[in-house]
This record gives C-alpha cells, sequence and structure tokens, in this order.
C-alpha cells in the first residue's frame, strides 16, 4: 500500500469515527434506497460503489462538503440528487453519510 493510500484511509477512519453527522441512519439508509442504489450499488457508470472502500478514499479525502455538492448538484454521469431532485437535500445529505459510513469500515 502506497503512503499516499495508507494516509488517505486512515483520514477516512478519522472522519468516520469523529464526525457526528456520519450515522447511518434511517433516513440515509431509505434515501439511499430511494435515489443512489440504483448506480452505486454496483458501480454503473462510474459511480463508487458502496462498500468500496478504495474507490471511496479518493473522494471522501476531498471533504465531506465536496460529496454534499456533487450529490446535490450532479457530477459527470450522476444527475443532480440521483435524478431524484424532489427530495430534499438534507435527505441527500443523510444518504451521503450512510455511504460514506458504509465505505469507511475498516
Amino acid at each position: 500500500m502506497t503512503k499516499t493510500l495508507t494516509t488517505t484511509l486512515l483520514g477516512i477512519a478519522l472522519i468516520a469515527l469523529t464526525n457526528g453527522a456520519f450515522a447511518a441512519d434511517e433516513a440515509g439508509k431509505k434515501t439511499y434506497d430511494q435515489a443512489c442504489a440504483a448506480c452505486h450499488a454496483n458501480g454503473i457508470a462510474g459511480s463508487p460503489k458502496t462498500g468500496d472502500l478504495v474507490a471511496w478514499a479518493p473522494r471522501v479525502a476531498k471533504g465531506i462538503d465536496t460529496l454534499y455538492a456533487s450529490a446535490i448538484n450532479g457530477k459527470g454521469a450522476m444527475p443532480a440528487k440521483g435524478g431524484q431532485t424532489a427530495i430534499p437535500d438534507t435527505d441527500i445529505k443523510a444518504a451521503v453519510d450512510y455511504m460514506v459510513t458504509i465505505s469507511s469500515k475498516l
């Protein structure tokens, strides 16, 4: 493992352990199932597969606010809010927290 990857993985663990915003709660899972799982469960269209620590590491390293912005506004092949534009931003953020939590377990 390279030094950069090791540092990133340790950063993910630190964020997951110290930030209360990463609670994998029911609201996050519900929104994930509704708007995110269609692509992120299987890594469709280049999306990072939920639970894939290596795929998520560089994204998490950019910070949670960057992840929120990508999910809310869309990025690359991913449409804003996973195509579910009626979902409130707070619920999208909960889904991001859920995915980061699932994808940060060491």
